[in-house]
C-alpha cells in the first residue's frame, strides 16, 4: 500500500494507506487470516532505495508496519507520525552522500520546472478494488475561510486566489470562474503568497516537514520546492522587494524563521522566531536586511548581521514599557526604519529601537479603532488601516512619521484625513491593492464576517459605494440539506444566516438572516411539500422555522421594481419546541410526523397535516445529535434516537390525541411511550484481545509446522543429534508476553453518528477510545426494573475501519440506490465504501475510496449528502467550505444543467408573514402551556380569593352597622369596644404578625429599594444636577401671550486663573534693570528694618530687669559713652559715604549728548503704534502690536467671560419670570377668594340680580414643571396601576405609551392636590374675611315670619351694599387680570430683546470658539517659536550677566593692583624713614632690600612662557622709586647680604631682610593680579564675540516669531463673522441699490466713525500745542547753558576759600573726612567695661551665699521645735504606759481569783508585755542621750537607735 500522492521513482501513481498500511478487516476471522499473511513477511528484508533531487522518496516498509499493527492493535498512529518515523530513517542511511552531492550540485536552470502530475496528491483506492480514482470530481466551492490569515492575495487585476481545504481556488472576479490546484503532501495548505512582480506564487503546505511550491503564474507550472522549513506547517510567508528572497515562517510547534534563496531551492538563514504563536513576517521594503514578526503578545525586530562565524539573523524583541502586552496583528516598516503597529484596543504604536516612541490616538483619548487593527499600508504617502470595526482610515504620513509625545501618558492626539465605514457587522480581516482605474484607487478587501468587498478609496466626488462581489457563510458550516426534486441544496451556520444554492449551475441564489444561529437543518419532504419548496431549519434558541423557497419571477410585476433574484425565501412558520439549540430534525417515512431534537434532552413530536401541532415529546438521557426514521423497509415506523453520551433509544409511532383530550393537559410530555434504550459500553479492548489470541494461535501453529520440518531435517542431515540440538533450542525459547488487559473508559465515549440496519439493530460510530470500528448493536429485550443509568450494553458485531483510531467518522450518508456509503471524517477527508445492494450487515467494505479534501486540522466535515439523482455529491465543513463533486458515472453530464426553482404559491406575495420569535427568552411550547396552565390555576384561586373577600366585605358591613346602631342607643346601654374582641390577643397576634410581615418584606426589597435610589440618584446627577433652572412657561390669563424662562445649565468651570502660555512676550532690559534696582532698594529697606527691629527688642529686654545697682549704672554709664563716640564716627562717616553716593548719583545721572527723555521715547512709541500707519489687518506687511497678540488661553478667557456674561442676563430674566410665576400664583389666590366672597354675596341676592361670576384661572402645568417630581402613596399607587396594565399590553402598545403614561399620571395626581390646596387655602381666608357670611346663617337659624318696615329697611340697605360689594369685587378681579397681563407683555417685551442680544452672544461665541479651535491649533509651533526666542533671550541675558560679572571682577583687580603698589610705596617710605638722615650705611641697605632673591615658590609654574612674560611685566611695573635706587647703586661691586657689616646697626639690617621678604611677597601677588587680569580680558572678548551671535540669532528667531504671527492673524481674518444688520445700516449703494457683492465693504460702527472724525480735530489741536511747547523748550535750553556757566564760576570761587581756610587753621590742606572719623581706644574700653562687670559678679555671688547661710539656720529652729515636740510625746507615753501597768494589775488580781493557777495563755501574754516594756525603755534611753546631744552646741546628731526587726513584729500581734 502507498500513501496517496506519493510517487515512485519511475513517477507512477502509486495508492498507499494512510496509516502506513493498517489492519483492514470486516470481521475477526479476516483479521486473522491477514495476521498470518503479514507474520510471512516480517522475516523479509527491506531494501532501501535512493532517490534522485526533484523527486520523493518513501520507504517501502508496509510489511513492517502491518505487522507492528497485528502486534499491538492499539498503537494507531497519525499519517505525520508515520512519516516522522519514514524522515528519520531515510536520513540515518546516508549523510555523508548527501554532503558530497551538495559540493557537486549544480546551480538550478531557469528554465527547470517540476511535473505538477507527478507532485500533485491523488485519492486513495484499495488495491485490486476496481475503484476508479476519478469516482468524484471537483466541479465547484461555495465556501471561503474568512478567517484565515493572508487567505486573499491577487494574481492580476481579474484574479484572486485563496485557500479552501486541501484546494488553492484560483477566482475569476469577472466570469466567477474557478481553478483548482491541489495540495502536494495531501496534508492541507498553510499560507499562500504573491511575487511582487506577480509572475509567481507560493504555496506553504501543512504536513510533516511540509514543503513550499513556487508556482509560475499564468502558466501554473510548479517551478521551485523548498524543504525542510519547519516541523508541521507555516503560518506566513513573503518575498522582499525585489522578490530575489523569501522569508517563511513555521507554525506550532518550532515557529522556525527561515530566509530562501528560493530560485536554488537553498536556506540562507534559519533561527526561531519565538516562542508563541507568530502571526506574519515582513521584508522592510527599504532595507533587505531588516525584518520585523509579529504575534502573540510580541513583535520582534529583525536584521540580518555579518559576524565572525558568518551571516546570521540577530532579533531585538520589541518591549512594551508601561504600553499593555497586546497581540498584533498588523504593522507597517516605515523608511526610516521605525514600525507602526496595531494594537488589541484600536490604537497605533510608532515603535523605534525597539521601543514604544508614541501611542497615536484620535482627539480626547479615543482609539484609533474600535478593536483591533489587523493591517496597516503605506500607499501613495498615505497611512491605511484596517479595523475590525470595518472601517478603514486614512492618516498622514508625515504627522505618524514625526510624531512624538509631549507628556508622561506616551499618547498623541491625531485625526485621521479621510474614512470609509464599509457596512454594519463587517470585520475587516485584510486588504489587497488592485489597480488604479482612472481618479478610483480600487482595493479587494476580506471581511472576517463572511465577505469578500470592492472598495474605491480615492475620496473624491466620483468615489463608488463598497460593492460586496461574494458572501459566504462566516465559520464552521453547521447542517445541509439537498432539494428531493432539484439541483439545490440549503445549508445554515452560526452566523445567522440561511442561504440556498444552485450546485449545478455554480450559482447562489438566495440567502436570510436572523439573530440567532442556524444548527440544524432539513429539506421538507415531497410527500408533505410536492413543489419541494420548503425547508425546515433548527436555532441555537430553540426556535424552529419553516422557510418556503420560491421563484420572485412568477409573481405580479410592480412598476417601478428594480432588479429581480433568481430565487426568493419567504417565513411560512415559527415554533419554539426547545429551551436549547436544536441539533437534529427528521420527518416521518409517510411525512405525518416531524420530531426535533436538542440539547436540552428532549424530542418533540408535531403533526405535520395540522400545520405542525404539537403532539408531545419525551426526555431523553442525554443530549440529543441524530435522529432516523425507519425506512419503508421496516415494518413498523420507528425513531432511531442517537444522543452524545452513549445512549441510543428507539420509540415508536406517537399516538396522536383528539383536541378535546388535549385541552385539560397541563404539559406535553408523553409519559406512556414504550421507548427502548441502549447504552453503549465499550468493547474495544476486548476486540483487540481476541485479535491478539487469534494471532497468537496462527504463530503457533506457523511455529509447529516449521519446527516439524526442521525437525525432519536435522533428522536428515544429523540423525539424532539433530534431534537433541533442536530439542535444546525449543527449552531455549521465551515465554508468552501476557495478553492486552481489559479497559473501559471511565467516561462514554461521544456517539458521532449511526443508522438503522434492520428492525430492531443499528450500527453507530464513535469518537475517542472507540474510535477505529463501527459497531452493530441490537436493542435487548424491555427490562422495566432496571434503570436506564446502570445498563451497560454491548454490541454484538463490529467492523474495523482503517486509518480511524483517531480520525472517526463523522457522518455518513448512503447513495439513492443504497451501493455506495459516504463518510466525512474528522480531519476532512471523505472515504466512499462500495456497498453490495441489500447488504445491511456490511459485510464487505474493504474496498474503499478516500481523498482529503477539506482541512486536515480544524476542517471536519459537518454534512455530507447526494443529489436526488446521485450525480452530485455535496460537502460542508468546520472550515467554511462547501465542495460540490460530481460522482463517477457512465452516462456524462449537460454542462448547461441548472437547478429549478420552485413557482410561487398562488396568493404568496398577499399573505401575512408570520410574527417571528426573535426573543431567546421567549418560551418554548412545553413552558408556554405550563405557563398557561399556571395562569389559569391562579386566576381561579383568584376567583375563589374574590369570593372569600366578597363574603369578608359583606360581614364587615354588617359589623359596621351593628356599630352604628351600638352608637345610637344610650351610653348606658352601650357596648364598650373591649366588648366586640373576641379575643384580645388574636389582635395583638395578628398587628405582630402583619408588623413582622412589613419588616420581611422590607428586608426583601431592601436591595430593590437601594438599587432604585442609586439608579435615580445617578439619574437625576446626570440629567437634573447639571440644571441650574428648568424652562417655566407663564401663560396670560386673558391672552394668549405667554413666556417662557431660558432653561440654564450650570455654568462651566472656566479656570479664572490665566493659563500660563509661552507666547507672551519677554520683558524689555530696561524693566529687569528697573525690576532689579526696586528690588535691591527693597532689599536694603528690609535689611535695615531688621538692625532697627533687633536692636529696639534688646532695648526693650533691658527694660525688663529689676532695679540696677550702682556698679551696674556705672558700666552702663560707660558703655553708652563708648557707644556714642563710636556712633559719632560711624554717622560722619556713613554722612561721608552718603555724600560720596550721592555725587556718582548724580554724576551718573548725568544725561549724556545724545540722552533721550524716557518720555518722549515713550510717546513716540504710542505715536509709532497708534499713529500714521494705519494698516488694515487683511494688509501682508501688517505687524501685530504686542498688546493685540492673543493665544487660546487668552481667547477661552475670553470665552469664558462671554458665557458668564450671558448666563447671568439669563439668571436675572428668569428671576423676573419666576417672580411674574409667583405673582400669577398670588393674584389666583386673591381671585379665589374674592371669588368666593362673590358666590356668598350672590346666595343673599335674588338670581335676577346676579352678575355671572368671572372664571377663576388655572395654573398650567408648564409654569409648575417642578411639581412633576413630587408624588404621594396615592400616585405611587396609580403609577403601578399603570404599569400592570402595560405589562399586560403588546409590545407596540408599551413602546408607544409607557414614557408618557407615567408622566402624565404624576402631573395630573400633583396638580389635582395642589389645586386642593390652593382651594383650602382660598376657603380659609375667605371664611376669615367675610363676615357676611356668618350672619346670614345666623339669620336663618331663627324661624322664617313676616318682616316689619324696619327689617324691610334694613333688608333694602342690604341688597343695595350687597350689590356695590358685587360690583366691586368683579371690578376687582378684572383690576388683576388685567393688571397681571400687563406686567406680562412688559416683561416678554424686554425677554425679545434679550433674545436679540443672546442670539448675538451665541453668533459672537461661535466666532470665540472658532478662533480658540484656531488658536490651539497653532499654539504648539507657536510656543516652539516662543520658546526658541525665550531661550535665545535668556542666553543673552546670562552671557550679558557674565560680561558684567567679568568686567567686575577686572575692576576689582585693578583696585587690588593699585592697594599693593600703594603697600610697595609705603614700604620704602617707612625704611627710608628708620635709616634716618646721613647713615652711611644707607645704600647697602637699600640694596639689601631691593635684591632680587630665589624663593621655593608655592605653587607650580604652569610654563617657561609665563614666566618670562611674568618677570617681563614685573621688571618694567617696577615702582620709580626702586628704578632710581638701582640706577644710583648701579655699580659693579660684589656685596655679601648675609653678614652685617660691622659699625652697621643690627636692627637696621634685620629690618631690611623682613621687608624684602615683605617686598617679595607683594611682587608675586602684583604677578598673580595681574594674569588673572589677562586671563579675565579673553574671557570677556570670547563672551562679546558670543553674544553678538546669540544676538542675531534673536533677531531671527523674533521675526520668524512675528512672522508665524502674522500668518495666524490671517488665519484669523479667514473666519467668518456674522453681524446682523439693517436695511438702514447699510450705505455701500451702487447707483441707489445695495450691489450683490459686499466683499469690498467694511462694517464699522457709528460710534467709531464719530472718533475718527473727533481724532482729526484734536490732532489739529495737538499739533498747534506741540510746536508751542518747541518753541519753549529751546528758549529754556538757552537760559539753562547760561546758569551752567554761572554755576561753574561759582564752584571754584567756593574751592578757593576753603583751600584759604584750611591754610589759616592748621597751617596746611589736610583731609577732612579723616578728621571726622577719628573715633576712641576701643580696646581700652571694651577692658574697662569687662572690669566692671567682673566687679558686679562678684558681689552678687557674695549676696547668694550669704543668703544660703541664713536659709541653713532657718531649717535649724525648725529642726530644733520638732525634737522638742517629740519629747513631749515620750512623756506622754509614760504616764499612759503607767496607767495600763496599774490596769492590768487590778486584772490580773481579779482573775486570778477566779481562776486558781497560771494559764499557758497568761503566760504568754505576759511576756509579749515585758518585751514592749523593755522596747519602750530602750527608746527612751536613747531619745535622752539625743537630746542631750541637742542641747550641746555645735553636737553630731546621730540618727536614732532603732531596735531589731524581729523583735519590732512581736509586739504588732497583740
Amino acid at each position: 500500500m502507498k500513501e496517496p500522492g506519493d510517487q515512485d521513482t519511475n513517477g507512477r501513481r502509486l495508492a498507499r494507506s494512510k496509516s502506513d498500511g493498517k489492519l483492514s478487516q470486516s470481521s475477526l476471522k479476516a483479521a486473522s487470516r491477514s495476521a498470518v499473511r503479514e507474520d510471512n513477511k516480517v522475516l523479509e528484508d527491506a531494501t532501501d532505495e535512493t532517490y534522485i533531487e526533484g523527486e520523493e522518496s518513501n520507504l517501502e516498509d508496509d510489511d513492517y508496519d502491518m505487522e507492528h499493527l497485528e502486534g499491538s492493535s492499539i498503537s494507531f498512529q497519525d499519517d505525520y507520525m508515520g512519516n516522522i518515523g519514514d524522515s528519520k530513517y531515510m536520513g540515518a542511511p546516508a549523510p555523508a552522500s548527501e554532503e558530497a552531492e551538495e559540493k557537486v550540485k549544480k546551480k538550478i536552470s531557469e528554465n527547470f520546472f517540476y511535473d505538477y502530475t507527478e507532485l500533485v496528491s491523488m485519492p486513495f483506492v484499495t488495491p485490486d478494488s476496481n475503484i476508479p480514482l476519478d469516482l468524484l470530481t471537483l466541479v465547484h466551492s461555495f465556501g471561503y475561510d474568512c478567517r484565515k490569515r493572508a487567505n486573499l492575495q491577487l494574481l492580476d487585476c481579474n484574479t484572486a486566489t485563496y485557500i479552501a481545504g486541501n484546494q488553492l481556488i484560483l477566482l475569476n472576479l469577472k466570469t466567477k470562474e474557478q481553478m483548482y490546484l491541489r495540495s502536494i503532501s495531501g496534508r492541507g495548505i498553510g499560507v499562500i503568497g504573491v511575487h511582487p512582480d506577480k509572475t509567481y506564487f507560493t504555496v506553504a503546505e501543512k504536513g510533516v516537514f511540509p514543503k513550499i511550491i513556487i508556482y509560475e503564474y499564468p502558466s501554473l507550472r510548479p517551478y521551485r520546492i523548498l524543504h525542510d522549513g519547519t516541523e508541521l506547517g507555516y503560518a506566513y510567508v513573503d518575498f522582499n522587494y525585489n522578490g530575489t528572497l523569501l522569508a517563511s515562517v513555521g507554525s506550532n510547534p518550532d515557529y522556525t524563521l527561515t530566509i530562501w534563496n528560493w530560485k536554488e531551492e537553498q536556506p540562507i538563514l534559519r533561527t526561531k522566531a519565538f516562542s508563541q504563536e507568530v502571526f506574519k513576517v515582513t521584508f522592510n521594503p527599504e532595507d533587505d536586511e531588516q525584518l520585523t514578526t509579529s504575534g502573540s503578545g510580541h513583535i520582534k525586530f529583525w536584521e540580518m548581521a555579518l559576524t565572525f562565524t558568518g551571516l546570521k539573523l540577530q532579533g531585538s524583541l520589541g518591549r512594551f514599557g508601561k504600553t499593555a502586552t497586546t497581540d498584533i496583528e498588523g504593522y507597517m516598516e516605515l523608511p526610516d526604519g521605525k514600525v507602526l503597529s496595531g494594537s488589541e484596543w484600536g490604537n497605533m504604536l510608532l515603535w523605534e529601537g525597539g521601543l514604544i516612541k508614541v501611542e497615536l490616538c484620535r482627539a480626547a483619548r479615543k482609539s484609533c479603532h474600535q478593536g483591533p487593527i489587523n493591517q496597516i499600508m503605506l500607499d501613495e504617502g498615505e497611512v491605511i488601516t484596517i479595523g475590525a470595526d470595518g472601517c478603514i482610515r486614512i492618516w498622514d504620513f508625515e504627522t505618524v512619521d514625526t510624531a512624538d509625545s509631549f507628556d508622561d501618558t506616551g499618547l498623541l492626539e491625531i485625526e485621521p484625513i479621510n474614512e470609509l465605514q464599509v457596512g454594519k457587522n463587517v470585520k475587516l480581516f485584510s486588504m489587497i491593492k488592485m489597480n488604479k482605474i482612472k481618479n478610483n484607487f480600487w482595493y479587494l478587501v476580506d471581511d472576517a464576517s463572511g465577505a469578500i468587498w470592492k472598495l474605491d478609496l480615492s475620496f473624491s466626488n466620483i468615489t463608488q459605494d463598497p460593492d460586496c462581489l461574494f458572501s459566504f457563510h462566516s465559520g464552521a458550516v453547521e447542517a445541509l440539506a439537498v432539494s428531493p426534486l432539484t439541483y439545490l441544496m440549503a445549508t445554515t451556520a452560526l452566523d445567522c444566516s440561511v442561504r440556498i444554492y444552485d450546485f449545478a449551475s455554480k450559482t447562489p441564489l438566495a440567502q436570510m438572516k436572523f439573530k440567532q444561529g442556524g444548527t440544524a437543518l432539513a429539506w421538507v419532504p415531497r410527500l408533505v411539500n410536492y413543489t419541494g419548496a420548503q425547508i425546515i431549519v433548527g436555532f441555537e434558541d430553540g426556535v424552529v422555522r419553516i422557510l418556503e423557497l420560491y421563484d420572485p419571477k412568477g409573481l405580479t410585476v410592480f412598476a417601478g421594481r428594480k432588479k429581480i433574484s433568481d430565487a426568493d425565501i419567504n417565513l411560512r412558520q415559527v415554533f419554539k419546541p426547545h429551551t436549547a439549540r436544536v441539533t437534529a430534525l427528521a420527518y416521518e417515512r409517510d411525512g405525518e410526523i416531524l420530531a426535533t431534537g436538542s440539547k436540552d434532552q428532549t424530542v418533540f413530536f408535531f403533526e405535520v397535516e395540522k400545520d405542525y401541532k404539537p403532539i408531545g415529546y419525551i426526555t431523553t438521557p442525554g443530549p440529543v445529535c441524530q435522529l432516523i426514521w425507519s425506512s419503508n423497509s421496516h415494518p413498523d415506523s420507528t425513531l432511531l434516537i442517537i444522543c452524545e453520551n452513549g445512549y441510543v433509544l428507539e420509540t415508536p409511532f406517537p399516538t396522536i390525541k383528539e383536541e378535546e383530550e388535549n385541552r385539560d393537559v397541563v404539559s406535553y410530555e408523553i409519559k406512556d411511550m414504550h421507548i427502548k434504550c441502549f447504552h453503549f459500553s465499550s468493547v474495544k479492548s476486548k476486540i483487540l484481545r481476541l485479535i491478539e489470541i487469534e494471532k497468537r494461535k496462527t504463530l503457533k501453529k506457523l511455529k509447529e509446522k516449521e519446527k516439524e520440518e526442521r525437525r525432519k531435517q536435522f533428522t536428515a542431515e544429523k540423525g539424532e543429534d539433530g534431534e537433541k540440538e533442536l530439542q535444546a533450542e525449543e527449552e531455549e525459547e521465551e515465554q508468552e508476553e501476557p495478553l492486552p488487559e481489559i479497559f473501559i473508559p471511565s467516561t462514554p465515549c461521544r456517539i458521532l453518528c449511526g443508522f438503522y440496519s434492520v428492525p430492531g439493530k443499528f450500527w453507530v460510530s464513535l469518537g475517542g477510545y472507540d474510535a477505529g470500528f463501527l459497531y452493530h448493536c441490537e436493542f435487548p429485550l424491555s427490562d422495566k426494573s432496571s434503570a436506564i443509568a446502570k445498563k451497560k450494553d454491548e454490541p454484538f458485531d463490529f467492523r474495523l475501519l482503517e486509518d480511524t483510531e483517531d480520525n472517526p467518522i463523522q457522518t455518513i450518508t448512503f447513495s439513492i440506490h443504497q451501493d455506495m456509503m459516504f463518510c466525512g471524517m474528522q480531519n476532512g477527508a471523505i472515504r466512499v465504501y462500495i456497498l453490495n445492494q441489500d447488504n445491511p450487515s456490511l459485510m464487505n467494505i474493504e474496498d474503499y475510496w478516500h481523498f482529503n479534501i477539506h482541512d486536515n486540522n480544524y476542517g471536519c466535515i459537518k454534512g455530507i449528502s447526494t443529489s436526488f439523482d446521485d450525480r452530485y455529491l455535496v460537502t460542508t465543513g468546520a472550515d467554511s467550505n462547501i465542495f460540490v463533486f460530481t460522482i463517477f458515472s457512465e452516462f456524462e453530464l449537460k454542462k448547461d444543467i441548472r437547478a429549478k426553482v420552485p413557482s410561487p404559491r398562488f396568493g404568496i406575495e398577499t399573505e401575512p408573514i408570520p410574527e417571528d420569535i426573535e426573543d431567546p427568552k421567549a418560551y418554548s411550547i412545553e413552558n408556554a402551556r405550563r405557563k398557561r396552565e399556571h395562569d389559569k390555576l391562579m386566576k381561579e384561586v383568584e376567583e375563589i380569593k374574590a369570593g372569600k373577600r366578597e363574603k369578608l366585605k359583606a360581614l364587615r358591613n354588617e359589623f359596621w352597622k351593628l356599630l352604628e346602631m351600638n352608637q345610637g342607643l344610650p351610653k348606658h346601654m352601650q357596648f364598650k369596644q373591649t366588648d366586640f374582641d373576641i379575643d384580645s390577643k388574636i389582635r395583638a397576634e395578628i398587628g405582630r404578625k402583619t408588623a413582622f410581615k412589613i419588616q420581611q418584606v422590607e428586608k426583601e426589597l431592601a436591595w430593590e429599594k437601594e438599587k432604585h435610589q442609586l439608579g435615580l440618584m445617578k439619574l437625576q446627577n446626570r440629567f437634573r444636577e447639571s440644571l441650574e433652572s428648568d424652562t417655566i412657561v407663564v401663560h396670560a390669563i386673558q391672552s394668549d401671550h405667554k413666556i417662557s424662562s431660558y432653561r440654564l445649565v450650570k455654568p462651566s468651570k472656566y479656570s479664572k486663573s490665566k493659563r500660563t502660555s509661552l507666547s507672551d512676550r519677554r520683558t524689555s532690559k530696561m524693566e529687569k534693570f528697573e525690576k532689579e534696582g526696586a528690588g535691591r532698594k527693597d532689599s536694603q529697606k528690609d535689611t535695615d528694618g531688621r538692625i532697627s527691629m533687633a536692636e529696639e527688642s534688646i532695648i526693650e529686654k533691658g527694660k525688663k530687669f529689676r532695679p540696677k545697682t550702682l556698679s551696674e549704672i556705672i558700666v552702663e554709664n560707660q558703655i553708652e559713652k563708648t557707644r556714642k563716640l563710636i556712633l559719632k564716627a560711624e554717622r560722619a562717616q556713613l554722612k561721608i559715604q552718603q555724600r560720596k553716593k550721592e555725587w556718582e548719583d548724580l554724576y551718573k545721572s548725568k544725561p549724556q549728548d545724545d540722552f533721550e527723555d524716557p518720555k518722549d521715547v515713550q510717546a513716540i512709541k504710542e505715536a509709532q503704534l497708534y499713529m500714521g500707519d494705519f494698516n488694515l489687518k487683511t494688509a501682508p506687511d501688517y505687524k501685530i502690536p504686542e498688546h493685540m497678540r492673543i493665544n487660546a488661553a487668552k481667547k477661552e478667557e475670553e470665552l469664558g467671560h462671554l458665557d458668564s456674561m450671558a448666563h447671568s442676563k439669563k439668571k436675572n430674566m428668569n428671576k423676573c419670570i419666576l417672580s411674574l410665576r409667583d405673582l400669577k400664583v398670588a393674584v389666583i389666590e386673591e381671585i379665589q377668594c374674592l371669588v368666593q366672597e362673590l358666590k356668598d354675596i350672590q346666595s343673599t341676592l335674588h338670581v335676577s340680580k346676579h352678575i355671572p361670576i368671572p372664571q377663576v384661572p388655572q395654573i398650567h402645568p408648564e409654569e409648575v414643571p417642578e411639581k412633576r417630581f413630587q408624588y404621594d402613596e396615592e400616585t405611587l399607587l396609580n403609577f403601578k396601576r399603570q404599569q400592570m396594565k402595560i405589562q399586560d399590553a403588546t409590545s407596540s402598545q408599551l413602546e408607544q405609551g409607557g414614557s408618557a403614561g407615567s408622566g402624565g399620571g404624576f402631573f395630573r395626581l400633583s396638580s389635582r392636590k395642589d389645586g386642593d390646596l390652593t382651594t383650602r387655602d382660598s376657603l380659609s381666608r375667605s371664611s376669615k374675611a367675610s363676615a357676611l357670611c356668618v350672619d346670614t346663617a345666623k339669620l336663618l337659624e331663627f324661624e322664617k315670619a313676616d318682616p316689619i318696615d324696619i327689617e324691610l329697611e334694613i333688608m333694602k340697605r342690604d341688597e343695595i351694599k350687597y350689590l356695590y360689594m358685587q360690583q366691586y369685587l368683579t371690578n376687582r378681579i378684572k383690576e388683576l387680570i388685567v393688571t397681571f397681563d400687563a406686567e406680562l407683555r412688559l416683561l416678554r417685551h424686554q425677554k425679545l430683546k434679550l433674545d436679540t442680544q443672546m442670539k448675538l452672544s451665541d453668533l459672537h461665541h461661535v466666532t470665540l470658539f472658532q478662533e480658540m479651535l484656531l488658536l490651539k491649533n497653532f499654539e504648539k509651533q507657536e510656543n516652539v517659536l516662543q520658546e526658541r526666542v525665550n531661550s535665545l533671550d535668556r542666553e543673552e541675558q546670562d552671557m550679558q550677566w557674565k560680561i558684567n560679572e567679568t568686567l567686575k571682577e577686572m575692576e576689582e583687580k585693578k583696585n587690588e593692583i593699585a592697594k599693593l603698589q600703594d603697600q610697595e610705596k609705603a614700604l620704602y617710605a617707612g625704611f627710608q624713614a628708620a635709616l634716618g638722615e646721613n647713615n652711611k650705611f644707607a645704600n647697602f641697605l637699600m640694596k639689601v632690600l631691593k635684591k632680587r632673591i630665589k624663593r621655593v615658590k608655592k605653587k607650580e609654574v604652569e610654563g617657561d612662557a609665563d614666566e618670562d612674560e611674568d618677570s617681563d611685566e614685573s621688571s618694567e611695573e617696577e615702582s620709580s622709586l626702586e628704578s632710581d635706587e638701582e640706577e644710583s647703586g648701579s655699580d659693579d661691586e660684589v656685596f655679601d647680604d648675609s653678614i652685617c657689616p660691622t659699625n652697621c646697626d643690627v636692627g637696621l639690617f634685620e629690618l631690611a631682610l623682613q621687608l624684602r621678604e615683605k617686598r617679595l611677597d607683594i611682587e608675586e601677588a602684583l604677578v598673580e593680579e595681574k594674569k588673572i587680569i589677562d586671563n579675565l580680558k579673553k574671557e570677556h572678548d570670547t563672551l562679546s564675540k558670543k553674544v553678538k551671535v546669540v544676538a542675531t540669532n534673536l533677531n531671527v528667531a523674533e521675526e520668524a516669531l512675528e512672522a508665524y504671527q502674522r500668518e495666524k492673524q490671517q488665519r484669523l481674518n479667514e473666519l467668518l463673522v456674522v453681524i446682523p444688520l439693517k436695511l438702514h445700516q447699510v450705505e455701500h449703494v451702487v447707483f441707489g441699490e445695495i450691489p450683490n457683492d459686499l466683499s469690498g465693504t467694511l462694517v464699522f460702527s457709528n460710534h467709531s466713525l464719530g472718533r475718527l472724525q473727533e481724532r482729526i480735530v484734536q490732532l489739529h489741536e495737538e499739533n498747534s500745542k506741540q510746536q508751542k511747547l518747541n518753541k519753549e523748550c529751546r528758549e529754556r535750553r538757552k537760559q539753562l547753558i547760561r546758569e551752567k556757566r554761572e554755576m561753574a564760576k561759582t564752584i571754584s570761587k567756593m574751592e578757593e576759600t576753603v583751600h584759604q581756610l584750611m591754610v589759616s587753621k592748621f597751617g596746611r590742606v589736610i583731609d577732612l573726612e579723616a578728621l571726622q572719623t577719628l573715633s576712641v581706644n576701643t580696646t581700652l574700653e571694651e577692658l574697662k567695661i569687662k572690669k566692671l562687670r567682673k566687679e558686679l559678679m562678684n558681689a552678687k555671688e557674695m549676696k547668694m551665699w550669704e543668703e544660703k547661710i541664713a536659709q541653713v539656720r532657718w531649717e535649724l529652729m525648725m529642726k530644733t521645735k520638732e525634737h522638742t515636740r517629740k519629747l513631749h510625746q515620750m512623756n506622754d507615753l509614760c504616764i499612759e504606759k503607767k496607767k495600763l501597768d496599774s490596769r492590768l494589775n487590778t486584772l490580773q488580781n481579779q482573775q486570778g481569783n477566779a481562776f486558781q493557777g497560771p494559764r499557758k495563755a497568761d503566760i504568754v501574754a505576759r511576756e509579749k508585755v515585758t518585751e514592749l516594756i523593755q522596747l519602750q525603755a530602750e527608746r527612751i534611753l536613747a531619745l535622752k542621750e539625743e537630746i542631750a546631744l541637742l542641747r550641746k552646741k555645735g553636737g553630731l546628731i546621730l540618727p536614732p537607735i532603732q531596735p531589731p526587726q524581729e523583735k519590732k513584729m512581736k509586739p504588732m500581734g497583740l
